[in-house]
């Protein structure tokens, strides 16, 4: 039996992944997906203060409280600088660190510093024209997503733990994202990092589908991740 835990990408929570859940429990799997500070069912909570250790602290509380180890801990989108901070405090826990379409930080890093220059500005200006200047407002439209708490994508990383540059990384890389998306500046940036991880070797599987294959493509994304096991 493998123990999955998912991290939810910006603006969505832990609902967005009942359907890739259900699969990998029917094959045996335990799985957990919490939902983040301030997003999905925890949207109350938001407040301007939540910020990346918050959410890396979500899930490291998920790691200790239920007593998890051998965790194959995937990061989908934004949650790529989640898991990598999961990683630095616990990585004694982890199996593997699974990118989900996602770009990957570097030490010093926040996510807009990963996607470039022309999304900081971007963000900055959505997050003070229509998000009280501290979150970002809702890119998808269906109405169980919530906006993104501003300071979760402009806090830097530190990464430097040498234990987590041990952890088995693995990325899927979804090929079919639509260029009308109004996310699509930061496809350049997951695009590098796909290729950066498939010549560094490592286990790395493509979807013919979009951003969100959770959504699209859930039979066949379990079915990738059921290969980690």
């Amino acid at each position: 039996m493998a123990i999955y835990l998912i991290v939810h990408g910006g603006f969505s929570g832990g609902w967005g992944w009942r359907e890739v859940a259900n699969i990998l429990r029917q094959a045996g799997h335990e799985v957990f997906t919490p939902t983040l500070t301030g997003l999905g069912e925890r949207a109350h909570l938001a407040m301007p203060e939540i910020n990346l250790n918050t959410h890396i602290q979500d899930v490291v509380g998920v790691l200790v409280c239920e007593d998890l180890w051998d965790v194959i801990l995937i990061g989908h989108s934004s949650s790529s600088m989640v898991i990598t901070g999961v990683a630095e405090r616990q990585p004694e826990r982890l199996a593997r660190l699974v990118y989900l379409d996602t770009a990957v930080p570097e030490d010093g890093q926040s996510w807009l510093d990963v996607l470039g220059s022309e999304m900081v500005q971007i963000a900055l200006d959505m997050a003070q024209e229509k998000g009280d200047g501290w979150r970002l407002p809702m890119i998808p439209e269906p109405p169980r997503y919530q906006p993104h708490p501003l300071k979760t994508v402009t806090d830097r990383l530190p990464i430097n733990n040498p234990a987590a540059r041990r952890i088995p990384r693995a990325f899927i890389h979804c090929c079919n994202k639509s260029e009308e998306s109004p996310v699509a500046l930061a496809w350049p940036a997951i695009d590098r990092a796909a290729e950066k991880a498939r010549q560094n070797g490592w286990w790395y599987r493509t979807l013919a589908t979009g951003h969100s294959p959770n959504e699209t493509m859930p039979h066949e994304l379990a079915a990738l991740l059921l290969e980690l096991a």
